[in-house]
């Protein structure tokens, strides 16, 4: 029972003692040790002092004074290379991602997308959460170094609602009775467009009057559209 107490004792004095040296730590550090959204260094940062600190509280076996000195260290180096990403480039591309263009003038950069690990589905959610439905209404879009989407919106009058029925080469089959058309009649314009593989699609978007396909493929136009029978009709013909 007293080894009990003096471990529970322990465990609070070094919580006690840890937590004002992490706020002076912090502080130093400055504002990108506390952001929502950390640069890859200082996330390594917070979860190596995350991992330290969790120790040594948690285990009272664990000396003291030697997490102090990591804590330090840490803080240190957080602070070294914060100051030499400033001072070079070379440094800040090798701790840093690069920001990365994913749609240029309204079309997927797919080689882009796939250096990053980023697929379509990811870019569209990313949108909508930017009140962009339509890949149109983009000029350039960019997911910069902490995984954020910027986007320039291209200076157009307002667009038709367009609606997704291929997605990473696979057919939305749930939208297509909504839009009146079916897989055959999809085929058939994928045809007409000299695309015979739908993984060669990266998205294909339907509006009123037109299809708009998005290839996979550097080999063929990336961006390709099509107008839809007179009467703007989606119906399978």
């Amino acid at each position: 029972m007293e080894d009990l107490l003096k471990d529970l004792l322990l465990v609070g004095w070094r919580v006690l003692t840890i937590l004002p040296l992490l706020l002076v730590i912090t502080l130093f550090m400055g504002k990108r040790a506390v952001g929502g959204e950390l640069p890859v260094f200082d996330f390594l940062v917070i979860i190596t002092l995350a991992s330290v600190v969790g120790a040594d509280i948690a285990d009272p076996n664990i000396n003291h004074l030697p997490t102090i000195f990591a804590i330090i260290v840490i803080a240190l180096l957080q602070k070294t290379v914060a100051h030499l990403k400033i001072a070079s480039q070379k440094v800040d591309q090798v701790v840093t991602f690069e920001a990365t263009i994913v749609i240029q003038d309204g079309i997927f950069l797919n080689q882009n997308l796939k250096k990053i690990g980023y697929t379509v589905s990811n870019i569209l959610e990313m949108l909508r959460n930017n009140e962009i439905f339509d890949i149109r209404e983009v000029e350039t879009a960019i997911i910069e170094a902490n995984g954020e989407l910027s986007v320039l919106k291209a200076k157009s009058s307002p667009l038709p609602i367009s609606f997704p029925v291929v997605l990473e080469g696979k057919i939305m089959e749930d939208v297509l009775p909504a839009l009146h058309v079916d897989k055959e009649w999809l085929i058939k314009k994928l045809h007409e467009s000299n695309i015979e593989q739908l993984e060669d699609v990266s998205l294909l978007r339907l509006t009123a009057r037109r299809i708009y396909i998005f290839q996979n493929s550097i080999k063929t136009p990336p961006y390709l559209y099509h107008q839809l029978n007179k009467g703007g009709s989606l119906h399978p013909h």
